[in-house]
């Protein structure tokens, strides 16, 4: 029974085992996204000098592969669009930034602490962030060594926020200054009061 309760309070067996890999798992979130914030670096300052497949610049192979034209032609004759297209793509590695400092930001804090808001946060926005770039890659055709990273870090992020569930650790997040329910005590029970304890 006291190991029962031990468990539902946060402090068992499983709560020990999920507070060892959370240790890890802020880290590897952490990784993925770091890793997914500088490809969006290169994406908004080199655009044109970023890897894709076999080695071409990204931008161009993604243009070819999608309209299955030439890029250096588009340059040559429509100056004009292939900047408007370059711009679009700047923009897109830019936005990439911003989730990325704010994804490492949350990692490196309220998820490491355990906040269970900062494990939903982390769940949609890496599910965004990585799926929309896998289904732009898959749309125009560019998947090189990079790309096919985007799979591995998705899949090293589900299981880090698998293993760190609020489902499966029963775990809450406390305010900070909020006292802690004593030993023994039920949860939603309310106190005795002084002529409640009397009566008794």
């Amino acid at each position: 029974m006291t190991a029962v309760t031990a468990e539902r309070n946060g402090s068992g067996t499983w709560a020990a085992v999920v507070r060892r890999w959370r240790r890890l798992a802020w880290l590897v979130l952490l990784i993925a996204d770091l890793g997914l914030l500088v490809w969006g670096f290169g994406a908004a300052a080199i655009p044109g000098h970023l890897l894709g497949p076999g080695g071409a610049p990204i931008l161009p192979a993604g243009y070819e592969g999608y309209s299955g034209g030439s890029w250096h032609q588009l340059v040559a004759t429509s100056p004009k669009t292939a900047g408007y297209i370059t711009l679009v793509f700047r923009m897109y590695g830019v936005y990439i930034v911003a989730f990325g400092l704010l994804a490492v930001a949350i990692a490196a804090t309220a998820f490491r602490r355990g906040d269970g808001w900062a494990w939903w946060a982390l769940l949609v926005g890496n599910t965004v962030a990585f799926v929309s770039a896998m289904t732009y890659d898959r749309i125009v055709g560019a998947i090189g060594p990079f790309e096919w990273s985007e799979y591995l870090g998705l899949a090293v992020i589900y299981a880090s926020l698998a293993v760190t569930a609020p489902v499966l650790t029963g775990a809450r997040v406390v305010r900070r200054g909020a006292a802690l329910p004593e030993p023994g005590t039920v949860r939603g029970a309310r106190p005795a009061t002084r002529d409640q304890g009397a009566s008794a």
